[in-house]
């Protein structure tokens, strides 16, 4: 296989698998109405299940690096696809919270250690004149996967319920995982078969985040993150609670939102590559996306549909757009051979983001009364972070 036709073939594999597992990690924050009504409790608190599934998705991200050094990208990915059917169905199958508690840090457990395994491969395969845009292609998976997500689950739960819907979800990664077979030893060909795993091994990628640059861009993920998965994971409840929309039409405002992060992610890695340096690119992303988080924050139910539905596609063009181009400078800024063990550690601080915000979201929306006050301060946030980035921007190392 040509050097060109293996970095094709691993974009393909890499953002194919990206996209079922962000779908799976979505479809409750997508069927969040339904599944509340069912247990008696209130949607706001779908942010505490988001919150398992990424605290579990925080930790396999940092154990993963020697996994995937051991057993290779493809072969862990194919696990991890696996790993969230499993949580999936079991959160249609239960009707204990215990249970579902479980279920969110399994899917958590499958979705943590993608990231990892698509950035060895994509680093070792991509051109470095291509690599912004590449790594973010293969992002455009999750944003695709939770407007999937949102355009397919709220109808097929309609016609036959949200647990037989989520089992049709749970199906679907045994699919996926033998799709990925065929390719799997042309693409894991770095594999370190005596690798060793252990707790020292797992833990030690933590030491990368010594280095203050590598340090800075992992921690404006934390900022970063926390205003994406608040904006897919609530999107929903709110323009259903606040604005009036049906769960259908609320569903669709979602799929434009995450359809805007499918675009923005590949319109960002294109301005990282070509015209404006990452860094400088991450900080312009973050005051858009602040914009958007205080007009979505002001919205009123009387405002015409299409002008809320701008301000999705809008909102998601940046909090969402933002990963493509954060992964690939990590990835340039990593030792030779150590792109899985430093995404893992960076991955670790961004997960913490999605787990903190889901909560905290909630959280103040109770205390609040208001998820209107919510959004506001998920705009204050990407706003700090935004002012962070551009003050030390000049400061990139080449």
């Amino acid at each position: 296989m040509t050097p060109a036709r293996l970095a094709w073939v691993a974009l393909g594999a890499t953002l194919a698998l990206q996209l079922y597992t962000a779908l799976a990690s979505t479809a409750a924050a997508v069927l969040a109405p339904a599944i509340a009504a069912d247990f008696g409790v209130e949607a706001r608190w779908i942010g505490v299940f988001i919150g398992l599934v990424y605290a579990g998705a925080m930790t396999a991200s940092l154990a993963s690096g020697s996994f995937i050094e051991r057993y290779g990208s493809i072969r862990v990915s194919q696990a991890c696809v696996l790993i969230c059917g499993v949580g999936v169905a079991l959160m249609a199958l239960t009707a204990s919270p215990v249970v579902l508690v479980f279920a969110a840090l399994v899917i958590g457990v499958g979705y943590g250690p993608i990231t990892p395994a698509s950035s060895q491969l994509l680093a070792r395969t991509t051109h470095p004149d291509r690599m912004a845009m590449t790594f973010s292609i293969k992002q455009t998976g999750v944003p695709a996967g939770a407007a999937l997500a949102g355009a397919l689950l709220p109808s097929l739960a309609h016609a036959v319920g949200w647990r037989a819907t989520l089992f049709i979800v749970a199906g679907a990664a045994i699919a996926i995982a033998f799709a990925a077979q065929p390719i799997q030893a042309a693409l894991d060909t770095d594999r370190q078969r005596r690798r060793t795993l252990s707790l020292r091994t797992m833990l030690s990628p933590l030491v990368h985040l010594r280095d203050r640059t590598l340090r800075q861009v992992a921690l404006i993920s934390l900022a970063y993150s926390a205003a994406q998965v608040c904006l897919t994971s609530y999107l929903v409840v709110y323009l259903t609670a606040v604005l009036d929309f049906s769960l259908v039409g609320a569903g669709f405002a979602l799929s434009v939102a995450t359809i805007g992060g499918v675009a923005g992610r590949i319109l960002w890695g294109i301005v990282a590559d070509r015209w404006l340096a990452p860094r400088r690119t991450l900080a312009l992303i973050g005051g858009m996306a602040a914009v958007c988080g205080l007009a979505l924050a002001v919205a009123e139910p009387a405002w015409p549909v299409i002008v809320s539905l701008v301000v999705a596609g809008f909102f998601g063009a940046t909090a969402i757009g933002w990963n493509g181009v954060q992964l690939a400078e990590v990835a340039r800024l990593a030792p030779r051979g150590a792109v899985a063990a430093v995404q893992g550690a960076t991955g670790f601080v961004t997960f913490s983001g999605v787990v903190a915000g889901p909560p905290l979201f909630a959280l103040i929306a109770s205390l609040t009364g208001s998820y209107r006050v919510s959004f506001a301060v998920v705009a204050i946030v990407s706003a700090i972070g935004a002012g962070w980035m551009a003050s030390t921007a000049g400061e990139a190392r080449s």
